[in-house]
């Protein structure tokens, strides 16, 4: 995942497309998502004066929220649907491989790697499922999550 520098001007930008109504937040924080990839200490900062709220409302909203990154994502970013369908079909034991295979826990970065819990990709017959990089895999068991952490790192 390519992360761009936050800019004030851009970010400004942004909320201003939103009219600055603060009960588009969300879209809001979407919208930097997006474009940022992650909610810095300045944005909320920022957010919350062109929004009027409070810090404390904008970080509450950024932190109940397990989308919002308040940390910058790796090159790659790993989710694993934790909803019950994949759990029934062995997605808890898929997470913990994933956590040891690639020596991060959930919700955690290294430089190449960002490893997320996501509830439900919408691939419940094929479960357990991720998405990497947007690209949802089903019928991932540990030998098939090798294989596709292997192929984007080669591409890489």
């Amino acid at each position: 995942m390519k992360t761009q520098e936050y800019d004030q001007q851009i970010a400004s930008s942004i909320i201003a497309s939103f009219d600055a109504r603060p009960e588009l937040l969300m879209q809001i924080l979407n919208a930097f998502m997006e474009r940022f990839a992650w909610i810095n200490d300045a944005a909320i900062r920022q957010l919350a004066a062109e929004l009027n709220l409070s810090r404390a409302e904008v970080h509450g909203v950024v932190s109940y929220y397990h989308d919002f990154r308040t940390s910058p994502p790796g090159r790659h970013v790993v989710k694993i649907c934790e909803a019950e369908a994949c759990q029934a079909m062995g997605g808890r034991s898929l997470a913990a491989y994933a956590q040891s295979a690639l020596g991060i826990d959930m919700h955690s970065s290294t430089e190449d790697m960002t490893l997320e819990p996501v509830y439900c990709l919408g691939n419940c017959a094929c479960s357990p499922a991720i998405m990497v990089d947007g690209k949802t895999y089903g019928r991932v068991n540990n030998e098939r999550f090798d294989q596709i952490v292997a192929g984007i790192q080669e591409s890489d």
